[in-house]
């Protein structure tokens, strides 16, 4: 079942000249596919990625998320989408320093109305689903380090158990055994029937995933299953 699709998705910012981010993107991406969105600096990859998560808008063509055309929400609509359809992780993380872990995961949850345990349940869930040791849980985030932090940020994602986790960069931050030990957790996500979507310039994360997007000056270059993709030489590492 498909659970997003891009119709000639275009993005064009406007101030002094027109940059074209975007140019006449289409593909769609079945529930609980592991795809790699790849690319050199530049190449609209951040851009689409934006789009994809409901945090912005294309120029021209047509977005839809389970079915329904993104455009033709309404911003509460749009809202929900966010808060309980799509986790996001950022390659810096995004947490507050001196907020502990637990409650960092915890934030997603304090405006859907459910009761403390009911909230502390979902947060316990979503570390054990990261990997996060429980030793670790009441100390703040400051005090962690950056493998640890990224962790927090995939539990916070995990905290709604959405259908969709977009991942930009997740370890960009990281030295390459601990970028390594994430992005196995997030295999282990996506095995437990999670959608995930990787946005990524580094050759060795885009071999983890079993579909390749490969994007260049606006343009997907390519689309095919990672064992046959030739794009990933324009991978600088």
């Amino acid at each position: 079942m498909k659970l997003i699709e891009c119709k000639n998705i275009t993005k064009v910012y406007k101030n002094e000249v027109e940059t074209w981010a975007l140019r006449g993107v289409s593909f769609s991406v079945n529930e609980g596919e592991f795809v790699a969105i790849i690319g050199p600096s530049g190449s609209g990859k951040s851009t689409l990625m934006h789009i994809l998560g409901c945090l912005d808008t294309p120029s021209s063509g047509q977005y839809f998320f389970e079915g329904k055309e993104v455009s033709k929400l309404s911003e509460d609509e749009l809202v929900e989408i966010r808060k309980k359809k799509v986790g996001f992780v950022f390659q810096m993380y995004n947490l507050l320093p001196r907020a502990t872990v637990f409650k960092n995961v915890e934030l997603p949850l304090i405006y859907e109305g459910l009761s403390k345990k009911e909230r502390e349940e979902k947060v316990k869930s979503a570390l054990r689903a990261a990997a996060f040791p429980e030793d670790f849980w009441f100390h703040l985030s400051n005090q962690l380090s950056g493998g640890m932090q990224q962790r927090v940020a995939i539990a916070r994602a995990l905290v709604n158990n959405p259908k969709l986790i977009l991942a930009d960069e997740p370890t960009g931050n990281l030295d390459s055994k601990t970028g390594d030990a994430v992005l196995e957790t997030l295999i282990e996500l996506n095995k437990k029937g999670h959608t995930l979507i990787i946005v990524t310039h580094e050759l060795y994360v885009a071999q983890y995933a079993k579909r390749i997007i490969a994007l260049r000056d606006g343009h997907i270059v390519e689309d095919a299953p990672r064992e046959k993709a030739k794009s990933l030489k324009l991978i600088k590492e």
